[in-house]
Order: C-alpha cells, then sequence, then structure tokens
C-alpha cells in the first residue's frame, strides 16, 4: 500500500510515523496509508510566501484572472481522471460532477470576474474619490493591497475538489499563494487535483502546496499577513478559530461550518398545488445527493401542522424507491458515506435523535456487517420541535432529515431560527406576501435563502448549491464567515486602507484619474490614440455650444418625449424649475457630438454609460461645454489570433454650464484598438 506524498516547499515529501488509512468507500479495500509527520512545515510556509505569493503579486489581477482560466481549462480536460478517483469516495457521477466540474466552473467564474471587473494593476481603488475639503484639495479613497503571507486552507472530506477550488479561485486573484490540507478521508482526489496543476506549469512556483496528513505545527507558524480559512464540523472549527497564535496575531480566519439547515412549507400550500410536489422533491435530493454529506443539506423540515401526515406519506414513498449501492451498478441513486467512520458516527447521531424523542419513520439503521459505508435514507418526526432540542443541535452527517410540524406562521419563523445559524434554507411557497414575512423573521439567521415556486423552479439550481456569485457562509453555527459571493471574497485576502491625500497624488498612487486631479491635454485627440498611447488623465476640453428652444423641441419630436417640463411653458413656469428645460438626455446627445471624433480610428465601439447624474438644470439660452478624460483603462485578453487586440476605456464626462457649474456627470466605455496583440 502506498503513502500519499504531501507537495511542500517545491517537492513531493512524504512523512515518517504513525499512519492514517484510506479505504475505498463500497469495498472498504485499503488504499492509501496518510502521513505529514516529520514534513517541514516553517520551511513550507516561507517557500511559498517567497516563491508563490511573490510571483502571484508580481502579475496583474488581469494576468492572474488569465492564468486561473488557464488551469480551469487544463482541469477540465483531465476531468476522467479525477472522476474515476471520486467513485473511490463512494460518490455517483452527478455526485462527483457536482464536485469536479463544479469546482473547475467555479475558476471560470472567478476568472471571468477578475478580467472584467478588476484593473489591469496589483492595486485596487476600491472607492471613487471621498472629499475631506470644501476646496477639494484634500481627499481619499481606500485601496487594497495584497497581503505578503500565505493563505491556509482546511477543507472537509464531502468535497475535495470544489472545497479546494472554490478558495483558491479568490486567494490567487488576490495575489497569494496557497497550502491546501485536504481531509484525510478524501486526500487523494485533492492531492491528484494538485499533481494535475503542478504538473501543467500554468502556476507559478510555490503557488499550490498540499499537505497529506496532519497540519502539525503550520498555525503556530503564522503571522497577522497570513490567512487561515477553516471547512468542516462545527467543534473543530471553533478549536482552531480560538487556537493561541491565531487569537494572538489577529490571524483573519474564515469558517464555514455543518448547520441544520431548514426547508419550510408555506401554510398556503397544499398537496393539490405544484408547490408541494416541487417540496418533497427537493428534499429528496438534498437526502440523497452525496449520500447526505453536504455542508448544505437539508436536516430540518418544517411543515404545517394539518400536512405532516400528507408530508411524511409522499417522502417515504419517494425515499423508499432509492436505491442504495456501488454508483457503477446501474439503477442504483445513492452512494456509500465516505467511510465505515463516518458510518458509525452517522449511526450514533441517529440514536441520540431518537433517545432524545425523535421518531424513526424510515431507516434508521446501518447494516454494520457491510463491507461499504452504507446508510439508508433515514426520514425521523420530531413531534415537539419547541421541547425536543436536540432536533435543532445534534446533526446527522448523512443521508437524514426530521420532520417536525408548526402550529402558525411565528412558530415557524422560530423553528426556522431554531438553528442558530445557518448556511441555506428554503421557503416552498406561492405567496409573495408569506415570502416577505418569512425573510424578515429569518433571514437573520441564514447565509442563503432560496423561495421556491412553481416558476422558480423551472431554472432553480437548488436549495443546497452554492453559487460563485453568491455568499457562502452563514451566522452562528454556521460559522460566521463568507466565502464566494463574487469579488467579495477576493477582499478576504487583502489589506484595505484608506489613503489621504490631494486628488492628483490619489490619482497616481491609483493609476487612475480622479475627479479634481490634475489632467494631461494634448492637441491630438484621445480618440486618435491607440490603447496603449491613452494614459489616465488624458483630457479634451471641448469647444462650446448655446442650447436652444429649436434644440428643445426638435429633440422632443425625434425622441418621442414631450413630458411638460420641456414643452408645456405655462406647466414648467409652476414647477421647481420656473421655465422650460432642456431634456436630460438631449444633454448626453449633445454632449457626444461635442466630445467623438468622427472619423475612423482606433475607438471602436460604445460600450456602454455609468453614473449618470444630472446636477442642475439647462435651460433655452444656457451654453455647455463638455470636459472628456480617461479615467482607467483595462486590456481585454484575446481568444484568437484572428481576433483584433483590443482594450477597455473609461472615460469620465463632465458636462458644464457657462457659469462652470457641473450639469450633469457620468462615465462611458470605449472598445479600443490595441497595437501589439497577445500572441
Amino acid at each position: 500500500m502506498q503513502q500519499l506524498a504531501s507537495f511542500l516547499s517545491g517537492a513531493w515529501q512524504t512523512g515518517q510515523g504513525r499512519a492514517r488509512t484510506i479505504h475505498h468507500a463500497i469495498s472498504g479495500d485499503a488504499l492509501w496509508e496518510v502521513t505529514s509527520e516529520g514534513l517541514d512545515m516553517a520551511q513550507a510556509r516561507r517557500y511559498a510566501i517567497e516563491k508563490g505569493s511573490k510571483a502571484l503579486q508580481a502579475m496583474t489581477f488581469i494576468e492572474r484572472a488569465t492564468m486561473l482560466k488557464a488551469v480551469a481549462k487544463h482541469l477540465l480536460a483531465e476531468k476522467e481522471q479525477f472522476y474515476a478517483l471520486s467513485a473511490q469516495t463512494g460518490a455517483t457521477r452527478a455526485d462527483s460532477w457536482v464536485d469536479i466540474e463544479g469546482g473547475i466552473g467555479t475558476l471560470f467564474t472567478y476568472a471571468g470576474l477578475g478580467s472584467r471587473e478588476l484593473p489591469d494593476d496589483t492595486l485596487w481603488p476600491e472607492d471613487e474619490l471621498i472629499p475631506l475639503s470644501k476646496a477639494g484639495g484634500f481627499a481619499a479613497r481606500h485601496v487594497l493591497t495584497s497581503k505578503s503571507g500565505v493563505a491556509v486552507h482546511i477543507n472537509a472530506f464531502n468535497f475535495p475538489c470544489w472545497g479546494m477550488l472554490e478558495k483558491l479561485a479568490p486567494t490567487w486573484l488576490a495575489g497569494m499563494a496557497a497550502i491546501i490540507k485536504p481531509a484525510t478521508a478524501s486526500a487523494q482526489l485533492t492531492q491528484a487535483m494538485v499533481k494535475s496543476i503542478i504538473d501543467s506549469g500554468l502556476v507559478p512556483e510555490g503557488a499550490l502546496s498540499v499537505i497529506c496528513g496532519g497540519a502539525g505545527d503550520l498555525l503556530e507558524k503564522l503571522d497577522s499577513q497570513d490567512v487561515v480559512t477553516f471547512t468542516g464540523s462545527a467543534n473543530t472549527g471553533q478549536q482552531l478559530r480560538v487556537h493561541p497564535n491565531i487569537v494572538a496575531k489577529s490571524i483573519p480566519f474564515t469558517m464555514e461550518a455543518d448547520s441544520l439547515n431548514c426547508c419550510v412549507l408555506g401554510d398556503d400550500v397544499t398537496p393539490e398545488q405544484p408547490e408541494f410536489a416541487l417540496f418533497i422533491r427537493e428534499i429528496v435530493r438534498e437526502m440523497t445527493a452525496k449520500a447526505g454529506q453536504k455542508c448544505t443539506a437539508i436536516r430540518r423540515i418544517i411543515v404545517p401542522q394539518r400536512q405532516i401526515n400528507a408530508v411524511s406519506e409522499a417522502l417515504i414513498a419517494r425515499l423508499g424507491k432509492i436505491v442504495v449501492g456501488d454508483p457503477a451498478q446501474e439503477g442504483v441513486k445513492m452512494g456509500a458515506l465516505v467511510n465505515i467512520d463516518q458510518r458509525q458516527d452517522v449511526q450514533e447521531k441517529v440514536d441520540l435523535l431518537v433517545a432524545a424523542g425523535c421518531q424513526i419513520l424510515l431507516g434508521g439503521k446501518a447494516d454494520e456487517k457491510a463491507a461499504g459505508a452504507f446508510f439508508p435514507p433515514t426520514l425521523l418526526l420530531c413531534p415537539q420541535p419547541d421541547e425536543i432540542k436536540a432536533a435543532h443541535a445534534i446533526e446527522a452527517f448523512g443521508p437524514v432529515a426530521t420532520l417536525m410540524p408548526y402550529q402558525n406562521r411565528d412558530h415557524a419563523l422560530a423553528l426556522a431560527r431554531a438553528g442558530e445559524g445557518s448556511l441555506a434554507g428554503t421557503l416552498v411557497t406561492a405567496d409573495c406576501a408569506l415570502a416577505r414575512e418569512f425573510i424578515l423573521g429569518a433571514a437573520r439567521a441564514h447565509g442563503r435563502i432560496q423561495v421556491l415556486n412553481e416558476e422558480s423552479a423551472k431554472e432553480s439550481t437548488g436549495h443546497g448549491s452554492p453559487l460563485p456569485q453568491l455568499v457562502h457562509g452563514g451566522p452562528g453555527r454556521a460559522g460566521g464567515g463568507e466565502e464566494l459571493g463574487g469579488l467579495r471574497s477576493v477582499k478576504h485576502y487583502m489589506q484595505r486602507t484608506a489613503i489621504q491625500g490631494s486628488p492628483t497624488m490619489l490619482a497616481a498612487i491609483g493609476k487612475q484619474w480622479v475627479r479634481g486631479a490634475q489632467v494631461n491635454e494634448d492637441r491630438v485627440h484621445p480618440f486618435r490614440k491607440y490603447f496603449e498611447e491613452i494614459q489616465p488623465g488624458d483630457s479634451l476640453l471641448t469647444h462650446r455650444r448655446t442650447v436652444t428652444e429649436a434644440d428643445v423641441v426638435n429633440f422632443a419630436c425625434l425622441s418621442g418625449d414631450h413630458f411638460y417640463a420641456h414643452m408645456d411653458k405655462l406647466a414648467a413656469a409652476e414647477s421647481l424649475f420656473g421655465e422650460r428645460v432642456a431634456h436630460g438626455y438631449f444633454l448626453i446627445s449633445a454632449a457626444a457630438g461635442l466630445f467623438v471624433d468622427p472619423g475612423v480610428g482606433p475607438v471602436i465601439a460604445n460600450y456602454g454609460m455609468e453614473n449618470l447624474r444630472f446636477i442642475e438644470p439647462v435651460k433655452p439660452g444656457d451654453t455647455i461645454q463638455v470636459r472628456l478624460t480617461c479615467k482607467r483603462k483595462t486590456i481585454k485578453r484575446q481568444k484568437t489570433t484572428e481576433e483584433t487586440p483590443t482594450g477597455v476605456v473609461e472615460w469620465s464626462v463632465e458636462i458644464y454650464n457657462q457659469h462652470q457649474q457641473a450639469v450633469a456627470l457620468y462615465s462611458i466605455l470605449t472598445l479600443v484598438a490595441r497595437q501589439n496583440g497577445d500572441f
């Protein structure tokens, strides 16, 4: 039997001493020995920082995003080897798809977010200029910079691929190297994916390490520039959170723990409605996917008292048809738990719930003589959910859920909150008013809530599917942390700093022009410059145009906008304007006429307009002038050699009247040709 090696300090290494054994979840055969004893964790951390983090921090956000996309493509091409290993953990093909291709999809998502929304720089200006003085010479903004340490990710056994990749994506995008510590029970799959990434040569040396076995004294070697994340049981997470070194050095710690998530049937739903069938389907799917080994799985089924019998009968009928066994066999819908130890743990938790007063409606007992770690779909009934506190505190991490009745809506909300913090909840209802009432009363106890009805079910991703665009985490028992949520998670691995100074100085620091900073006026029109030639601060002050009554009338006829403030002299006189005013969109059109260079040139297209504000009214007889200034620019990577190399330039547009008062402020985005391509 081979030993599963760790990849630390740039080399594959095996530990010495007492080892744990990884068994095949279906056959029970011994597969690997795992130990990391004797490995130098301090050196591994130094190597990751000095090689990996430094290399990543030298790359821009756009370059890091490009790297993520390349890694995702590589892993997708290698996916079948991961599916083969995933079968050893008892997962079905559908279970493995969520773990493997769901994880790879998260890389793709973050690659897209980074390339579209982050600057082509190593510093991230987080907000717009914040004025701090009357004359505008002193201002501030917040910037994000990469931490100089390493991210330590301690992951759970149930999603050995997704659990790693959903943390790696924002970590790398932030410019930090990562040391992955997977759960031993499924470490062979994480290790295989790490090896594939290392062998690809797509990431800098030291950017990725993996510990197969215990973390040793790694946590004791960390400092305030490092980050720790944890996914797993609430008890283990709480112990790690108060590790003396983590507390002493205020090391950022994010925890995502298993929780007693609920699914609530609205009191408006009857068995005849489509929502009732959706409710049953959602519960059965969440109980059986990954054999119930999901931190988001439904553990508490909360239904109106009058629907208890109908719900229990429907669930028993559906669950009774689930074929449990080797996923390689045709017709099998649910595989095994990850190992015999996990099966024993689930059995103990079910026994505790029964001893506390819950009743077994289906399943409840494992075949302890079986070689595989199988546990049957188990439905419990908690007849007194207010008195039986164990139903809201003990989690059987397997295909187990507990049915509990509620008396009224307030009672339903109280039960939904009784889990004391959940990752995910679902409300099934066709009543919009009930949905709002539920969100107001239960959202504070949940990280995510799905409201499911006939309309949303057509495209719903389901109760238990964390999405990279949405926050994954929850309060209280769920750990109190957040992962994913789009670019929010990238900020967890960066330092936010408030920078104060003059607008010109802040523009230079952020490599983005801000209003009030110095501009660079050139005899060459900005629209005649290629992407490489344009610099933040490049500016054009246009000639003037006097707005006439004919302009207002003609624009009204052209656009069909005959709003009284523009066209009714008497009504306009009684309005807050005191007289007729020009259309706001006429001003935008007139501004374009002032700053656009009409000839063929590097500017290819207008991408859109952002943050439009009308500040002051413009009346017939007023004269307008426009200042166009390059605010920031972002390169667009070519997909093929045939594609025209381009970048996106954001321009600040300021329209002024004859009194030098701003009448409109906004930004436009243009697609601009590059002189040099990526190939």
